[in-house]
């Protein structure tokens, strides 16, 4: 039986906190859902805010609902490009990463911790870990078939629960790696 998972790609984002959003958007301000998401729950939305480093700036959009911390998720080409430090990190594992300046419409927000690269992962509902033989926070390996580019990606997180359903996030850089244009199907290997 093949192990099959659609692949997405993650393109920069970032997950605010209220406090945070009301800074950037104004006092009382909710998030505009533009669309759903392959997770249950999360949403794209209408908002974005300007990300700055010490070299450059860019644009990224926000994703809801709110959470507790503000975490910016971008790829390591970005995080050159603009001069912060973004260790590679599950999502919500913010401590003592990189630091940036959140601007918006309305303010500007001074994280000290809280800008990552996304560590690659798969997020499965518990149904879907039994069927594949793989448990919560295991590393696996997904292979990834394209024309001239295929590529087998390794230290791929699993994410068991059932607030989950089955699909594997990459980032920008790793699409590119593997000549990856939009969703895709993996196979995970081991």
């Amino acid at each position: 039986m093949a192990k099959e998972v659609m692949v997405e790609i993650s393109a920069r984002h970032l997950h605010v906190s209220q406090k945070d959003l009301e800074i950037l958007f104004g006092e009382g301000y909710t998030l505009t859902h533009k669309k759903d998401l392959s997770q249950p729950g999360q949403f794209a939305c209408e908002e974005k805010v300007t990300i700055v480093g010490e070299k450059g700036q860019l644009k990224a959009s926000i994703l809801g609902p709110v959470r507790p911390e503000t975490q910016v998720e971008i790829s390591l080409t970005d995080a050159r490009s603009i001069g912060v430090v973004a260790p590679i990190r599950e999502s919500g594992d913010v401590k003592g990463s990189g630091k940036c300046k959140l601007i918006g419409p309305k303010g500007e927000v001074e994280l000290e911790e809280g800008v990552i690269a996304a560590k690659r992962h798969i997020h499965m509902t518990v149904a879907d870990g039994e069927r594949f033989g793989i448990k919560d926070k295991q590393i696996v390996s997904v292979k990834i078939n394209s024309d001239g580019r295929s590529l087998i990606f390794g230290d791929v997180v699993a994410r068991v629960s059932d607030s989950y359903a089955l699909a594997m996030h990459i980032d920008t850089d790793e699409a590119n790696a593997a000549k990856v244009g939009g969703n895709c199907i993996g196979e995970i290997i081991d």
